[in-house]
């Protein structure tokens, strides 16, 4: 059952299988960015990737991170790095540029990274949250509440 079914087509690919149904990269979205933020984000995906088994891929805008769903992904700027994470808590850092209800059970919280250094804790700590926060089942409700 080695492979993967592609989020865009929906087609079985197998492994070292060339497929290109959608045009964007990780390598497309990074190549016109300054060498600092393309430290930048090596940084951030050689970090996600010690959390354990994910997907890594491109899509439109994008990098995603994701195990079964996205946990938090990347929009590469011109002079920065816009990290989006999802976790059950809201956060209020000065680190955060911007944080907002996603669903019911969670909120976003938008980071801004324009350095390989600030690749560090909180924000590896908030990412290591993300991606555990998708081991914990959705709490059941209780009746006549919302």
């Amino acid at each position: 059952m080695a492979g993967r079914i592609c989020f865009h087509c929906k087609r079985r690919v197998e492994p070292g299988e060339s497929h290109d149904c959608w045009t964007t990269t990780e390598a497309a979205l990074l190549k016109p960015l300054p060498e600092e933020l393309r430290d930048a984000f090596e940084r951030l995906r050689e970090t996600a990737l010690t959390f354990g088994e994910q997907r890594i891929y491109a899509s439109h805008h994008s990098i995603m991170f994701s195990r079964d769903s996205c946990y938090f992904f990347v929009r590469p700027k011109k002079s920065f790095l816009e990290v989006c994470l999802f976790l059950a808590r809201e956060i209020k850092a000065p680190r955060i540029h911007r944080c907002d209800r996603s669903s019911k059970s969670k909120f976003f919280h938008i980071v801004r990274i324009q350095h390989r250094d600030e690749v560090e804790s909180p924000l590896t700590d908030w990412l290591r949250e993300a991606y555990t926060l998708l081991d914990v089942p959705p709490r059941k409700k209780r009746p006549g509440t919302d």
